[in-house]
């Protein structure tokens, strides 16, 4: 058992996409180095949806391109907050790979991680999970839980 899951969870219905872009924007506003943003959820979940979001948010550019790193793995960007490496591990051969990556370096900053049951040991027990799930066309659900140490900071109620 890890820490988050000792942790009260917080459910949020996101019934748009225009809602998990706020959800997006309100995690972004709580963010610091250090912090590491771990994204569950099935294909199709709205993950990269919700790290886009998070990502625009800390660079203040809401039209800042934010392709999905399905491929490369990890996209670095350079933010008011400090680095920002957004890792898709969905191709991940298994977390000895992460090396590879520069998965130490990059948690000086910031990480938001897809897929993030291939961390394996690298998970880290601080982080924030985000557990989305499909509710239909455009909702969602997004289970929260972690931060011990910033309870109670999202809100309840998004509004999109």
């Amino acid at each position: 058992m890890t820490d988050h899951d000792t942790l009260p969870a917080r459910t949020i219905a996101l019934p748009n996409q225009a809602a998990t872009e706020a959800l997006g924007a309100a995690v972004a506003a709580l963010l610091r180095p250090g912090d590491a943003v771990l994204l569950h959820g099935p294909l199709g979940a709205g993950k990269s949806t919700l790290a886009r979001a998070i990502l625009r948010q800390l660079a203040g550019d809401p039209a800042l391109e934010v392709p999905s790193p399905s491929y490369t793995l990890a996209q670095t960007y350079d933010t008011p907050v400090g680095p920002v490496v957004h890792f898709d591990l969905w191709r991940l051969d298994g977390p000895a790979a992460l090396d590879e990556l520069g998965w130490d370096e990059a948690r000086a900053g910031v990480v938001i991680v897809e897929w993030p049951d291939r961390l394996g040991a690298h998970a880290p027990p601080d982080a924030l999970h985000l557990a989305l799930s499909i509710d239909g066309d455009d909702a969602r659900t997004a289970r929260i839980h972690g931060w011990a140490d910033r309870p109670g900071l999202l809100p309840c109620e998004l509004h999109a």
